[in-house]
């Protein structure tokens, strides 16, 4: 594990969450987008097989869980069954479908979440569970982003009032470059370098713009 890199708002480590997580304060959400078991490239010894992701499932998600009163995950629909059970499972629905499946066209992924609504625990009301968005992802060099404003709808659906949020799987980095944008902190793990450095890129390009906006606003 080397040392954090530190860019504005946003903590970022480059090595295994299964190291780095046993370290890190609490933090108000956890919101990620782990490994699916599809076979995905990855350097070392993670081969992202479904025997290693239900291995990387039973500790990290008590982890997550240990480090924040909600956490939120999306775990692809095939491997939903793989996870413990969820306080409650939201559903992302995307009319315009994104991918297929056995049963025709996939229009809709799972959403993990463990822990309370934080609409209903401010006493804001009631939301759909469901967040209805097509989008298509920005090629960033990782095989499979999630699209940055379905990133932020999630944050604010999931972690609406959270200050710092964690992904332990940061990936490329649309979880940071939401927060960011959104003005909260954040905290990213990623074990490919790879990945790290497009995820510190575009971090670093959100921060700037937001610094930016921050500066033009003052002048």
């Amino acid at each position: 594990m080397s040392e954090p890199v530190t860019i504005g708002a946003a903590t970022l480590y480059l090595g295994d969450c299964r190291e780095i997580l046993p370290t890190l304060p609490r933090v108000d959400a956890v919101v990620t987008d782990p490994p699916y078991g599809v076979a995905l490239e990855y350097e070392g010894e993670f081969t992202d097989s479904p025997d290693e992701l239900k291995a990387l499932v039973d500790y990290f998600v008590p982890a997550a869980r240990a480090l924040a009163p909600v956490v939120s995950i999306t775990p692809g629909n095939l491997n939903q069954y793989l996870y413990p059970s969820p306080t409650w499972t939201l559903c992302w629905f995307n009319r315009a479908g994104a991918g297929s499946g056995p049963w025709g066209f996939s229009c809709w992924q799972p959403i993990l979440c463990y822990g309370p609504d934080p609409f209903l625990r401010l006493q804001l009301g009631r939301r759909p569970d469901f967040i209805e968005h097509s989008e298509t992802s920005e090629k960033n060099g990782h095989p499979c982003p999630k699209p940055l404003q379905f990133q932020k709808r999630w944050i604010d659906r999931v972690a609406h009032d959270a200050q710092t949020i964690l992904d332990p799987f940061m990936g490329s980095g649309t979880t940071g470059v939401a927060a960011v944008q959104m003005g909260r902190k954040f905290i990213g793990i990623e074990r490919e370098e790879r990945y790290f450095e497009i995820a510190c890129k575009r971090i670093e390009d959100a921060q700037r713009q937001g610094d930016m906006f921050i500066a033009g606003a003052a002048a």
